[in-house]
């Protein structure tokens, strides 16, 4: 249920957010574009809370990218940018995920 509730925030969080064009990390090097969240209108008060909730609920990882750009990038513990993890089946919600944007884009013909 956390989870259902955590994609569904995000979700909504995301829908305000005019696209604009894509940005992609260099193929060499490991530094990605950022954008803060105050530029994009969000309430620094509701990312500390978002956070803290992800913290208490043992999550390893977090990031939010808008067009490319990290906006939030937030490890929890031990864990780094370099940890390995095992993802199992979150590959399958995020191919989902990815596959009906673009189906609502008009990249996908059914």
């Amino acid at each position: 249920m956390k989870k259902l509730l955590l994609v569904l925030f995000l979700l909504g969080f995301g829908a305000g957010i005019k696209a604009q064009s894509l940005y992609f990390p260099p193929l060499a090097g490991t530094t990605w574009d950022t954008i803060s969240p105050l530029s994009l209108g969000w309430c620094p008060d509701k990312i500390d809370t978002l956070l803290n909730y992800l913290e208490d609920g043992n999550s390893k990882a977090f990031i939010v990218l808008v067009d490319g750009k990290i906006v939030i990038e937030k490890y929890f513990g031990t864990f780094t940018v370099d940890s390995p993890w095992y993802w199992a089946s979150a590959g399958k919600s995020l191919t989902a995920f990815t596959v009906g944007i673009a189906q609502q884009e008009g990249y996908l013909l059914i």
